[in-house]
């Protein structure tokens, strides 16, 4: 198993990023946290789960263990592949989704693009008793989770967003939330308004 990378950003997308490891460009599927946590030509670290899907070798990037561990306890729950469980942590950090399963909330878990309230409730029975794993304590209150020439920034979050999950619709108007933090910081990082866009998509 591959528990963790360390190396030089060379790449931040919408959903996932490239270290490059002892010259080994390796891209890591990531949490919004971990992805916000990245800058491209500086040092980056992410916890790991290797995922093997029909053949296919996936990695898939953590802020921290606990992030890791939320991961793969969700893959245990019957119908949650690795795409669902990373979009169910990109909308719900670690304690907002212990918060959800202890108050029993359907209506957090099918705020994320692909839980239905079958889907919620399954989660909400499997995990009852396994949350405490974990460690974390819940979190207060609700969880928070190109056209002429389209700014590159717009495209790459509303493709993010929609590879997660949202309707173009509701991408579209996420990046016009997120649009001011331009306005105001040009600079400012592709993971950084993907977070921010998500936590839009969540009120």
């Amino acid at each position: 198993m591959i528990a963790h990378l360390t190396g030089t950003v060379t790449a931040v997308r919408p959903t996932s990023a490239v270290l490059d490891v002892g010259g080994l460009g390796l891209e890591v599927q990531c949490t919004a946290r971990a992805l916000s946590g990245l800058r491209p030509g500086q040092s980056g670290h992410v916890e790991t789960s290797l995922q093997v899907r029909q053949e296919v070798f996936t990695l898939f990037g953590f802020v921290d263990p606990v992030e890791r561990e939320a991961f793969e306890m969700l893959l245990g729950v019957n119908s949650v592949g690795p795409k669902l469980a990373l979009a169910i942590l990109s909308l719900l950090e670690p304690a907002a989704l212990v918060a959800a399963i202890r108050a029993e909330d359907v209506h957090a878990l099918t705020k994320v693009p692909g839980v239905g309230k079958k889907s919620a409730e399954r989660i909400l029975v499997e995990l009852k008793d396994k949350i405490v794993r974990l460690g974390v304590e819940p979190a207060p209150g609700a969880p928070t989770p190109a056209t002429p020439e389209r700014p590159l920034w717009r495209e790459q979050v509303s493709s993010g967003l929609q590879g997660l999950g949202w309707p173009a619709k509701d991408a579209e108007a996420a990046c016009d939330a997120v649009e001011p933090m331009v306005v105001e910081d040009p600079a400012i990082g592709v993971a950084v308004l993907m977070r921010a866009a998500l936590r839009s998509l969540a009120k």
